[in-house]
C-alpha cells in the first residue's frame, strides 16, 4: 500500500503541476493585460513622490480574493504598510511559471521595492535564482525554502522563510468533527504537494486518535485534485461523496473549496476550510485548519523593521518552522466561527495545549501512510486517483 500511494502521489504531482497552469492560463487570459510585466501591479497604497513603492508582494496563481493563502498574506502586508508609514505594492505573475514570477519580482524592484513578500511553495525556484542577484532586497518566503530545479538548498541572509505544522491543524480538525460525531469523512487536496499532505496526514492521525478515544469506526475518502482550482470534475466527484454517505469533506487548497463546498450545499453535507478562517464563504463550513499566516507574516516584518530594515540575524538565512507551540496553527475559536454541536472549546483548548507542550506528536513525514504511525484498526482509508 505504501508503495501505491506513493505511485499516487507522483502522480497527482505531475499532473497538478499540468493542470495548475492550465487553469492559472485559462484564468488569466482574459486578461492579459492585468498579467503583463507593467499592468500586473494595482496600486493599494499611495507611491512616494518618486513613483516606488517600498514593500510589495507577488501573488502565485492565485489572486489577492482568494479567501485563502494570498489574500491573507496580502491583506496582512498591505496593513503592515499602512500602519507603519511605508508605501505598497502588489504584482501578480502572469502565468504558472518560475520565469513570470522572478519577471514579477524584477519588476517589483524595479520599481523600488526594498522588501518583498512572496506566498507559497511555487516561489522556491524563483527566490533562489533572485537571491544573491539583489542582495539589498529582503525577501521574505512563506511556506517555502529556496531551492534549484534539481532541489539543491540555499538560503541567503537577505532571506527569511516561514514553514508551518500544518499536520497540527489537521491533527485538530480531524479529531474536533469525529468528537462531533462524523464517521464518514473526506480529504479533498489540491496536489500531493509537502504542505497539502501534510494537512491529509494530521487529519487521518487526528480522526483515529478521536475514534480510539470513542471506540467508533471511521471511513475517509482521500483524494488529490490535481489542481487547486475549481472544476465541474471535481464538484461532481465531491457531489458523488456526499451522495455515497460522507458526511464532511476537508477542502485543502486554494479555490477548490468552491467545487467542496457547493457541492455540501446542494447534498446538505458539511465542510472543512483551510489556511484561513472559511466560516464566511459557506454555511457548511464547520471550522477550519488555520494557519495563522497574517499574524506570522506581521512578526516577521516587524522584526525587519525594528531591525532598521535588514533581517535580525535570527533571522537572516534561516527558516522557522512554526506550529502550536508558536500559536501558529489551530481552529477559529471566535463564537462566530465555533459552529460545533458537541465538541467544546474546552475540549479544544486541552487539545492544543497536549500538541503545543510536545505531549501529543504527529508525525509529519510524508512518506509514511498515517494508519501505519497510529496503529488504529477504527480507522480506514480509501485512497482514490
Amino acid at each position: 500500500m505504501k508503495k501505491a500511494l506513493k505511485t499516487l502521489l507522483a502522480g497527482s504531482m505531475v499532473f497538478g503541476l499540468a493542470a495548475c497552469s492550465s487553469s492559472s492560463s485559462s484564468s488569466t487570459s482574459s486578461a492579459s493585460a492585468a498579467a503583463s510585466t507593467a499592468a500586473a501591479a494595482e496600486t493599494t497604497t499611495a507611491a512616494d513622490d518618486s513613483g516606488t513603492y517600498e514593500i510589495a508582494m507577488i501573488t502565485d496563481v492565485g489572486n489577492i480574493d482568494d479567501h485563502s493563502f494570498n489574500q491573507a498574506t496580502y491583506e496582512a502586508t498591505k496593513e503592515f504598510a499602512e500602519a507603519n508609514g511605508k508605501t505598497f505594492n502588489y504584482f501578480r505573475p502572469s502565468e504558472d511559471s518560475t520565469t513570470a514570477r522572478v519577471e514579477q519580482i524584477e519588476n517589483a524592484i524595479s520599481k523600488g521595492a526594498k522588501t518583498i513578500v512572496c506566498p507559497g511553495y511555487l516561489f522556491e525556484e524563483a527566490i533562489y535564482d533572485v537571491q544573491d542577484q539583489y542582495p539589498d532586497v529582503n525577501f521574505l518566503l512563506i511556506d517555502g525554502q529556496p531551492h534549484d530545479a534539481d532541489y539543491n538548498y540555499k538560503t541567503s541572509s537577505n532571506v527569511h522563510c516561514i514553514i508551518y505544522k500544518e499536520e497540527e491543524a489537521g491533527y485538530f480538525a480531524g479529531y474536533a468533527v469525529v468528537q462531533d460525531g462524523y464517521t464518514e469523512l473526506g480529504f479533498c487536496g489540491g496536489m500531493a504537494v509537502p504542505a497539502v499532505i501534510r494537512y491529509g496526514y494530521g487529519y487521518i492521525q487526528g480522526a483515529a486518535a478521536a475514534a480510539e478515544e470513542l471506540g467508533v469506526n471511521v471511513n475517509i475518502k482521500y483524494y488529490y485534485a490535481g489542481a487547486f482550482a475549481p472544476s465541474d470534475d471535481l464538484y461532481n466527484k465531491m457531489d458523488s461523496w456526499y451522495l455515497d454517505g460522507t458526511q464532511i469533506v476537508f477542502a485543502c487548497g486554494g479555490k477548490l473549496y468552491e467545487s467542496v463546498f457547493k457541492a455540501a450545499e446542494d447534498e446538505g453535507g458539511m465542510s472543512i476550510g483551510v489556511d484561513v478562517d472559511q466560516v464566511l464563504d459557506s454555511e457548511t463550513v464547520l471550522t477550519s485548519a488555520e494557519k495563522k499566516l497574517k499574524e506570522t507574516t506581521t512578526d516577521a516584518l516587524t522584526a525587519l523593521y525594528d531591525n532598521g530594515g535588514t533581517w535580525p540575524e535570527d533571522y537572516a538565512g534561516t527558516t522557522a518552522n512554526l506550529g502550536a507551540a508558536e500559536g501558529a496553527t489551530g481552529l477559529p475559536t471566535d463564537d462566530a466561527s465555533w459552529r460545533f454541536a458537541t465538541f467544546t472549546k474546552e475540549q479544544y483548548e486541552a487539545l492544543y495545549e497536549k500538541v503545543a507542550s510536545g505531549e501529543i506528536t504527529i508525525n509529519n513525514d510524508t512518506e509514511i501512510e498515517p494508519t501505519a504511525v497510529t496503529d488504529s484498526t477504527l480507522v480506514t482509508v480509501d485512497y482514490q486517483n
